[in-house]
């Protein structure tokens, strides 16, 4: 019996600890990281040198378009060093940017802005090289942007006529501002029936 204890406590001793922490998944601006909260406060409780960590990944992200969000990944390791995996804006925001709008839809039903299947296949391409979905075929990314951009209110044509488009911004615009309008009023309303 004694034998078989002396064996396990040198398998314990062989066998490495195993991690438990799970990995930070965290949007950054690129360029603008900074101690303040939340990472600020996200890195703090994982034990990282909040300084060091954000000069890090502002040098990375150096040669990115300042704002631009970056979902990142961060795996801390016991001797409180880490690995930064920086990948590509989420497809949200280069679908807001191909249909050339700030906002997605507000309402159910609504057509927020539309872009054209090259606008969809470029995007799938550009999407194709982060990890997340390196085993996926690009028609499987592209069968996921659909969704996405129908999630967002963005309709997909085969082609997009400039006036026509114009002035259906110029259009959602006014009904954006009046639809914010409407929910200040809501907001004001309430407080007044609070008080």
């Amino acid at each position: 019996m004694s034998k078989t204890m002396a064996r396990m406590k040198m398998a314990k001793k062989v066998t490495e600890k195993v991690d438990h922490s799970s990995k930070l998944r965290v949007n950054i601006l690129a360029g603008l990281a900074s101690s303040a909260p939340p990472l600020g406060s996200q890195l703090g409780q994982r034990n990282i040198n909040i300084a060091n960590f954000c000069k890090d990944f502002n040098a990375r992200t150096a040669d990115i378009k300042e704002g631009i969000p970056l979902p990142c990944r961060v795996k801390v390791h016991s001797d409180r060093t880490y690995d930064l995996v920086i990948h590509k804006p989420p497809v949200t925001y280069y679908l807001k940017q191909a249909a050339g709008i700030q906002k997605g839809k507000m309402k159910k039903g609504e057509i927020a802005g539309k872009i054209t299947l090259k606008h969809l296949y470029e995007i799938a391409k550009i999407k194709s090289e982060d990890p997340p979905l390196a085993l996926l075929s690009l028609q499987q990314i592209c069968q996921m942007l659909v969704g996405i951009a129908r999630t967002c209110g963005i309709e997909i044509v085969r082609e997009i006529n400039p006036e026509e488009y114009t002035q259906f911004l110029k259009d959602r615009e006014e009904s954006i501002a009046k639809f914010e309008e409407e929910l200040k009023l809501i907001k004001e309303s309430k407080m007044l029936r609070t008080n």
